[in-house]
């Protein structure tokens, strides 16, 4: 990941505004710790951070065409950038970079070029010869982007909205798949792919052609010039992303340098179900596996930390956010640079526990669709956030753009839950790696029911949340909490915890409502109880609530939480894990 910032129309051109620019630029340092870069054209400001991933020594950025007339500034990895080299032949490359392919496909197509780019990305494009710009974020949103507006009618872009929070009257999160272009004007979407539209598919289930699907997505992730590992939970997911790695890293580019043995990283409180079954994955893969611990209150401890980089204080995300971001830290302690990670694929395939109810396809499709369109707002900020607060990069291969358009044709009665058939949540991402001759995972593995990933390191560590926050906000906080946060009301005292916390660092309209909430999240929960009346009486958003479908599960965590937790808090009743239905925009 790398930090870009950019600013057109300036009326202000002085010596004051670079260094303004400069000093913005640099409150994304974290993002990109290796270099930083400044372009300046009379009254726009192109700024770079960078981690330098692919072509640590020739690619500094931003980035420029063969006359410097055209100039990029660029978050993120393209991974077909060697095919489109092979477009431009005509064009005279100064770096070995990825992404100096965008400021040369720009001269050839204009444009119209992004739906070319395979990867994740978020860029700011200027043109001198007629002082136009363009800004383009990825297909879903792995790589985050703001977009702010000046009193002076300048317009701001940004990586993160710490450089925006002061200097913009208004800025809101870039939407995904979209491009933003000073001569059209606004806003338009470049990625629309066929499911998009919530189109019922009835393309057939292959699970070979599901399998190779996802091993080329792994594999053209494996594209690094530094030391990479996988963040490996022992669920589903990520398990079989550390599978796939650890086949293919052989004949990889990356072998050359690092060798053939794949690095996994795991993060829980001891005795959690995360740690246990991360490590009986590695023992099988025989990856260098590395293991940490954390406690309680060291989590509680990184709140405002974790809250100022991620920028959010939906409480999911907070309490997902916290591990991932202790974690990253110490990867980065190791020298790793880059991770490969599992986000997505649960939307992707139903497969949270909630979708046990889903009463049809047709309903089990819309609804995989609608939280794949908000995941930018829940795992990917995550995901990108919590390790790009170290300088550490996070891919995810199930978001791969190939791999979406193969997974999302089929049929939904695929994935719908059939215990007549001995189907359950994923059954068509487990069977398409359920390979007797050549396992892929063994068998107990591979149809493992899914832990949260908040309870996966530790059933005490939701607990331990709430407790603090119940010392730290009283009764009469949370009863006028309507008068003092109108908008997005918290409506528990871990939930206003957060948003204190988040307004200290971000006090401006504008950001809290960056944050999703309100009547989409309503209407969200009012989807859950429809497919399920009991969804009604659950308040937190974890999703722990009473269905009957990992019951299980919860007892065997229920004998880890009750020997490590200190905090004295305990369930007086048997609950389930299941999704956070809240967490769909």
């Amino acid at each position: 990941m790398c930090g870009i910032l950019a600013v057109f129309g300036c009326i202000d051109t002085s010596q004051a505004k670079r260094s303004r620019i400069i000093e913005l630029s640099r409150r994304l340092r974290h993002r990109g710790p290796d270099w930083s870069g400044l372009h300046c054209n009379g009254d726009c400001y192109l700024a770079h951070q960078r981690l330098a991933i692919v072509d640590p020594t020739s690619g500094d950025q931003p980035l420029y065409n063969e006359d410097k007339t055209v100039v990029v500034t660029v978050n993120g990895e393209i991974y077909n950038h060697k095919a489109l080299r092979e477009k431009l032949k005509n064009h005279q490359f100064r770096t070995g970079s990825d992404c100096e392919v965008i400021a040369h496909l720009y001269e050839e197509y204009g444009e119209e070029f992004v739906d070319m780019l395979d990867g994740m990305f978020s860029f700011v494009l200027h043109d001198a010869r007629d002082n136009s710009f363009i800004a383009a974020r990825d297909a879903i949103g792995i790589t985050p982007l703001y977009v702010g507006w000046g009193l002076d009618g300048s317009v701001w872009f940004a990586s993160e909205m710490k450089a925006l929070s002061d200097d913009c009257e208004r800025f809101v999160s870039f939407l995904p798949g979209h491009i933003y272009s000073s001569k059209q004007g606004g806003l338009r979407r470049w990625y629309n792919p066929p499911w998009y539209t919530e189109q019922i598919p009835s393309g057939p289930y292959d699970p070979l052609v599901l399998r190779a699907a996802f091993e080329k997505a792994v594999t053209k992730r494996l594209m690094t010039d530094v030391p990479f590992g996988v963040l490996l939970s022992g669920g589903l997911d990520s398990s079989l992303v550390a599978s796939v790695a650890s086949r293919h890293l052989a004949d990889s580019e990356a072998a050359c340098q690092w060798g053939s043995k794949l690095h996994t990283f795991c993060i829980g409180l001891k005795g959690s179900p995360d740690l246990k079954a991360a490590r009986e994955v590695a023992d099988y893969l025989g990856t260098l596996h590395h293991e940490f611990h954390f406690t309680v209150q060291e989590g509680i401890d990184a709140l405002e930390e974790v809250i100022y980089h991620i920028e959010t204080y939906d409480v999911t995300t907070v309490r997902a956010s916290t591990p991932m971001f202790l974690i990253s830290r110490k990867i980065k302690s190791l020298g790793v640079k880059m991770v490969i990670s599992g986000e997505g694929s649960d939307e992707i395939f139903g497969g949270y526990l909630y979708f046990h109810k889903a009463p049809n396809k047709k309903e089990l499709h819309e609804e995989t669709c609608r939280k794949i369109k908000a995941l930018h707002l829940y795992d990917c900020l995550r995901a990108n956030k919590s390790t790009s607060a170290w300088g550490v990069e996070a891919r995810v291969p199930f978001l791969d753009k190939e791999f979406l358009d193969v997974a999302m044709s089929i049929d939904p009665e695929w994935k719908m839950v059939r215990p007549d058939l001995g189907r359950i949540e994923k059954w068509i991402l487990r069977n398409a790696f359920d390979d007797d001759q050549k396992p892929y995972l063994p068998k107990h593995i591979l149809y493992r029911q899914k832990e949260q990933f908040s309870d996966g390191v530790g059933y005490s560590w939701i607990d331990g949340l709430k407790d603090h926050a119940n010392k730290q906000v009283t009764d009469a906080m949370l009863m006028n909490a309507s008068f003092v946060y109108p908008e997005n009301t918290p409506t528990t005292k871990e939930a206003y915890y957060y948003r204190a916390i988040f307004e200290k660092f971000f006090p401006k309209n504008a950001a809290r409502s960056t944050v999703p909430g309100g009547p989409s999240v309503a209407c969200s929960t009012a989807k859950a109880v429809e497919w399920d009346a009991a969804w009604s009486k659950n308040l937190d958003p974890s999703g722990r609530a009473a269905l009957g479908v990992h019951e299980a599960a919860y007892e065997e965590g229920a004998e880890s939480k009750n020997a490590s937790t200190t905090n004295g808090s305990s369930h007086k009743q048997q609950e389930v894990l299941v999704e956070n239905t809240t967490a769909v925009a």
